[in-house]
């Protein structure tokens, strides 16, 4: 398996600077084939990580707990590598080919040095490892932010919300350094001067270390990582930086990178909980996860740009997972895993499905997106799937996952969250659906105005809808009937939190 993990960590890298240095007109063919090829690896690894952890150096360590985030990544990254190929033929037509293939070349390197820090994070062995993957995606993801200023001089609303975003973030990665300190102190106390803030060892001796520096390292591992979280009050980046990225940005970013930076939360909480019992961190994450879901309550329906929109619901499924995790109840951490996976195919592909309206329309303001249905016959239905899956309707992995997160909340007998939870969901499902409805139900304009405008009956192209496809097909999956592996791979993940409790 090692061979597995180091291509993982090797394909993208070697895609990035592939995009970099050679003719443009190659990277069309060299990101998908590095997307689908990583997918293809975190696939390989299931049987393994199901059955036992992966440890190699102390520097590189795949379990259960790791390889579900891992599967998010990995999946969204293949879809997004395909979907871009028919994104960026519909890029700025308005230049010549020489800043088109520029542009091209930037985004193609950024995109797949983005996916590859995102796939290094939840490999890496020690949380050092950790926090520089994760900061290393902040630098990427600003820089793809911000790629839509570079080519021209009209690019200040992408430039304005990469800067926010490098300020918040970086503020809040610098509290996550600290709690990284405070971590190796509590590690060293017991593993000696010379630990390497290796999770494994840490994890294992989580009840001999001293309590303050514990507590310490949490709370600042969630105000630190939660910036890049999205949690309240530290999320105010999110829907600007997602509304102004390159459209299979925005889907990383929504679906894999909040992901990913959660997964390091958890690594603190599974450390956090077995030196100081699961209350402390299990309420702290419920106060995060309640406000951040109110807050996106709250806002979703005043949202006039789509993709602002889908940051808020981004917002508000970030805060179901930290709601899940909170409850404690075994049914529930099942449920936040399966979210997970849910949460990055649906979120994905509304984001994809947002990309091709903008395309087709020329516009991201939800008032002029009318008629959906009728002038993408594929993306429209396929955009609608995704807003329901995100609005729990089943039979969705959603739906499936936050059944079981509210079940363990009631369960563990916590029945005001579990009714905040249920409440703050279906408000934000009639906010959704609203604004679904408007750009998809509401008449188009008529059909003699159709035919001598742009807006001709079609999809703009094949390669956005395949990955869409792909995406309704997991959601089908995982909430109709998960494969039998992925269903040993989170109980076991299940297991590993739990043990530190």
């Amino acid at each position: 398996m090692i061979a597995v993990i180091l291509a993982l960590l090797i394909v993208p890298l070697t895609a990035a600077i592939a995009c970099a240095v050679l003719p443009a007109r190659l990277a069309p063919v060299i990101t998908p084939v590095s997307g689908v090829a990583c997918f293809g690896l975190v696939l390989a690894l299931i049987p393994a990580a199901g059955h036992r952890d992966l440890n190699y150096l102390s520097y590189l360590r795949v379990d259960a707990l790791s390889e579900i985030f891992l599967l998010a990544t990995g999946f969204l990254y293949g879809a997004v590598t395909v979907y871009s190929v028919g994104y960026l033929k519909h890029h700025h037509l308005d230049q010549d080919q020489y800043h088109r293939d520029r542009y091209a070349r930037r985004f193609y390197a950024g995109l797949n040095l983005f996916g590859w820090a995102m796939l290094a994070a939840p490999i890496m062995g020690s949380l050092a490892l950790l926090w520089i993957a994760v900061e290393i995606t902040t630098i990427v993801s600003a820089l793809l932010v911000a790629i839509e200023a570079l080519p021209t001089d009209d690019g200040d609303g992408a430039a304005e919300a990469a800067w926010k975003y490098v300020l918040i973030a970086s503020a809040g990665l610098g509290l996550a350094l600290l709690a990284t300190v405070f971590a190796y102190f509590a590690g060293s106390q017991v593993l000696g001067e010379h630990y390497n803030l290796a999770i494994s060892p840490l994890i294992a001796s989580a009840a001999h270390l001293p309590h303050t520096p514990v507590r310490l390292a949490f709370m600042l591992a969630v105000l630190g990582y939660g910036t890049k979280v999205g949690f309240f009050p530290v999320h105010t980046w999110l829907p600007d930086a997602h509304s102004e990225a390159p459209t299979p940005v925005s889907a990383l970013l929504s679906g894999a990178l909040l992901a990913t930076s959660f997964y390091a939360i958890l690594r603190y909480y599974q450390v956090a909980s077995g030196n100081l019992g699961s209350g402390f961190p299990r309420d702290t994450l419920l106060a995060f996860g309640v406000a951040s879901l109110l807050l996106a309550a709250l806002y979703v329906f005043d949202q006039r740009d789509i993709k602002r929109l889908l940051a808020y619901s981004s917002v508000e499924h970030m805060g179901i997972l930290a709601i899940g995790v909170s409850f404690g109840a075994p049914v529930a951490l099942a449920g936040v895993l399966l979210h997970v996976l849910a949460h990055a195919a649906a979120k994905g592909n509304a984001f994809m499905g947002a990309g091709v309206f903008t395309v087709k329309f020329g516009t991201k303001q939800i008032s002029a997106l009318r008629g959906a249905l009728d002038v993408l016959p594929w993306s429209g239905p396929l955009f609608l799937i995704a807003v329901f899956a995100l609005a729990a309707m089943p039979p969705s992995g959603i739906f499936r996952s936050e059944f079981q997160i509210v079940y363990g909340g009631l369960d563990s007998g916590n029945y005001a969250a579990a009714a905040v939870l249920v409440v703050g969901v279906t408000v934000v499902f009639f906010g959704l659906t609203a604004s679904a409805t408007r750009m998809l139900v509401t008449p188009a304009p008529t059909r003699r105005a159709l035919a001598r405008s742009e807006l001709r009956r079609g999809e703009p192209s094949a390669w956005m809808v395949v990955p869409m496809v792909a995406g309704v097909v997991v959601l089908l999956i995982l909430g109709l009937h998960p494969p039998g592996e992925l269903t040993g791979l989170i109980a076991r993940a299940v297991t590993q939190l739990e043990a530190t409790r």
